[in-house]
């Protein structure tokens, strides 16, 4: 065989879910790591970030974008593990450990404001006027969808659990083309989340992570975009 096409051949299903785990552990501790920073310099770095209130911007944010990169992950280790093309794997491979790193981040915010985790109830309450936000922009950003901002049951561009049993079905192009199709969707229907926070959270060390979520994902939302044209597929209407 020649060696150039054995580059390009894909790891075998143990190496590649060896590596998975290997970059699933690094992410974890980098991100709780990153998060308990604060904590573990002292007062003085506990100052910087006061303890906003249960129903504020900052709160909401930290507690819905959990679950919403939560499920990117999964959907990320799905394409990592099963897809053959590098493409594919690069960017769930960068998917998985930027937001399993911000993950860490916000549940270590959230638990030294003592605060769940996550909450029982309706997602995206916290966008509204009524939240406690120190900035009253509201979601001035153009690209800002107010249709929808909570109560919500749902929140936008998440997969159904009928998305995700058959991207775990999926082979070959087919789990290719339904990751970038479903992926693309969850950026796309987090930005507006993430819009708002970067506007309206108290915190600045949260609007930072916000608009630092909306740059990488909007810039990955292009790629996944312009992937999805190479393979002659189309993104999913937003749900």
């Amino acid at each position: 065989m020649d060696s150039s096409q054995s580059i390009d051949q894909p790891s075998k299903p143990s190496q590649r879910t060896a590596l998975l785990i290997i970059g699933l552990i690094g992410a974890i501790a980098v991100g709780f790591a990153l998060g308990a920073l604060t904590n573990l310099l002292g007062p003085d770095a506990k100052s910087s970030l006061t303890v906003p209130a249960s129903d504020s911007v900052d709160v909401g944010f930290a507690q819905d974008m959990s679950v919403h990169h939560s499920q990117a992950v999964d959907m990320a280790s799905i394409a990592l593990t099963k897809s053959t093309d590098n493409d594919v794997r690069t960017l769930a491979f960068d998917i998985l450990t930027t937001q399993q790193n911000q993950l860490g981040q916000m549940q270590a915010w959230l638990t030294m404001w003592d605060q769940p985790l996550s909450k029982v109830g309706p997602y995206m309450e916290w966008m509204s006027s009524d939240s406690g936000s120190g900035h009253g922009s509201h979601g001035t950003s153009a690209t800002m969808d107010m249709s929808h901002s909570g109560p919500v049951d749902t929140m936008p561009g998440m997969a159904s659990p009928e998305d995700l049993a058959a991207l775990r079905a999926a082979e070959g192009l087919q789990l290719d083309t339904l990751f970038l199709q479903l992926m693309l969707r969850h950026h796309e229907g987090g930005l507006p989340m993430m819009e708002y926070a970067a506007a309206d959270a108290t915190e600045g060390p949260v609007r930072s992570l916000a608009q630092t979520m909306v740059n990488t994902q909007q810039s990955e939302s292009k790629l996944m975009t312009d992937m999805l044209a190479a393979r002659g597929a189309v993104p999913l209407p937003m749900n």
